[in-house]
Formats: structure tokens, sequence, C-alpha cells
């Protein structure tokens, strides 16, 4: 048998294969969707209007839902509303971006004060 073949023999054998990324999926955590008033649904409409007819630099915070597992993650975006579809539910921006309605939990401007 010649050398090369014979050192295939002695490579390396992985009878778990797959099982590193496996125990990683299942260590990595995800946040369930905080359930948000009545009232902190109106603050955010009114906020996410005001936002846009005034087309002021925006701070939103959304859910987004995981992929493989259940609950997501919260991530904020930052820029300017160019569109709100009430029918879709999506909000647009400028940068291309869409972010559902439903899973906005905060919106934030510098011009905001208390009672917005």
């Amino acid at each position: 048998m010649p050398l090369e073949n014979r050192a295939a023999q002695f490579a390396p054998f992985s009878a778990l294969n797959g099982h590193s990324a496996a125990i990683t999926e299942t260590a990595r955590l995800t946040e369930d969707m905080t359930e948000l008033s009545v009232e902190d649904h109106i603050r955010l409409s009114r906020r996410l209007n005001m936002a846009y007819e005034r087309q002021w630099l925006t701070k939103i915070t959304c859910f987004i839902p995981d992929q493989v597992k259940n609950g997501g993650k919260y991530e904020s975006f930052q820029g300017v509303i160019k569109k709100i579809d009430h029918n879709e539910r999506i909000v647009y921006f400028h940068d291309g971006r869409l972010i559902p309605i439903d899973f906005i939990s905060d919106i934030f401007c510098d011009t905001f004060d208390e009672t917005d």
C-alpha cells in the first residue's frame, strides 16, 4: 500500500459531526417579546406619526423574531421615516429598511418631550 493511502486511514474522525454546532445553537439565548399596554400603543402611534410628519431623525427599537427558535432579540435602528403604510402595518425608512409596526417597542427623538 502506498504511503499516501496508509496515511489516510489515520486521518481524524469526527463521529459527532455537527454536534458542536447543535450545542452552540442550543446555548444561544433569545428573549420573549414584551406585550405593550394600550397606553403604550397610543404613545408609540403618536410619536411615530409626529416623527414622520416632521421628518425627524428617529431611533426605533423593535423586536426581531428568531428564524430558528422561539423568541428573538431587540434591536434599535436610526433614520428618517420615508413612509408609514397603515394598511400593511410597515414603517419605511429612507435607507430602505422596513420595520413592522407591530414589533415596535420604543420610538425616540431628541425633540420629544415627556408629553409626546
